[in-house]
């Protein structure tokens, strides 16, 4: 998984009036969680922009005054009306112990259900796993080439190594659903050889 640099500095006071200081000034209050003890920390808005505007997970490299600690984004809370980060929760990320966190879900491939007139849909757009963050991925991959229509990809028939999936197993990820151009052609499909039949049954009894 790709790593990003957050570049903060340690606060000095952690109130109310601090915190709404910080903020009319375009920077984001922070805590680092997973240590001793947690770190409150702030940093520019702009540092920030990296790893909220985008559908991928990074690992962040969280550097505090020049001690850098790796670590994801835990979560984030923003301002219901205007575009500000009222807050980022980070936690440690340790060699020896597994994370979970969400990945995104990329599908490759043309499904045979689209030839069909079916129609793709991506049910989750991301996927809870619980990995060590050596073997975390940027995405998970999935091959729809197989999907004919109705077919579907849960949860419970992915396998990535060391990796273990924490959504629902029922969960559907992706699936190609029969759209009504699809269902108008099957009707036409199975009128026409039923036309056939009948027509062909018709000339075998008029033979004999």
């Amino acid at each position: 998984m790709k790593s990003v640099v957050i570049k903060g500095k340690q606060r000095e006071a952690v109130g109310k009036k601090d915190t709404k200081k910080l903020r009319s000034e375009g920077n984001v209050p922070c805590v680092l969680y997973g240590g001793d003890k947690p770190i409150h920390f702030y940093a520019p808005f702009n540092e920030f922009r990296k790893i909220v505007y985008t559908p991928s997970v990074y690992l962040l490299d969280v550097d505090i005054d020049g001690k850098v600690y790796k670590a994801i984004m835990q979560d984030i809370q923003w301002h219901p009306v205007e575009e500000q980060i009222l807050h980022i929760d980070f936690l440690i990320v340790r060699d020896d112990k597994p994370i979970k966190i969400e990945i995104p879900v990329q599908t490759n491939g043309l499904a045979k259900g689209i030839k069909q007139g079916g129609k793709l849909k991506s049910n989750l757009r991301k996927l809870k796993v619980k990995a060590f963050a050596k073997d975390l991925p940027d995405t998970i991959e999935i091959n729809v080439e197989d999907l004919a229509l109705g077919d579907s990809v849960k949860v419970e028939d992915l396998s990535f190594k060391n990796i273990e999936f924490l959504d629902n197993k029922s969960n559907v990820v992706v699936s190609v659903n029969i759209t009504r151009a699809a269902m108008a052609a099957m009707t036409t499909d199975e009128t026409e050889e039923e036309g056939t039949e009948e027509k062909e049954a018709s000339e075998t009894t008029e033979n004999s």
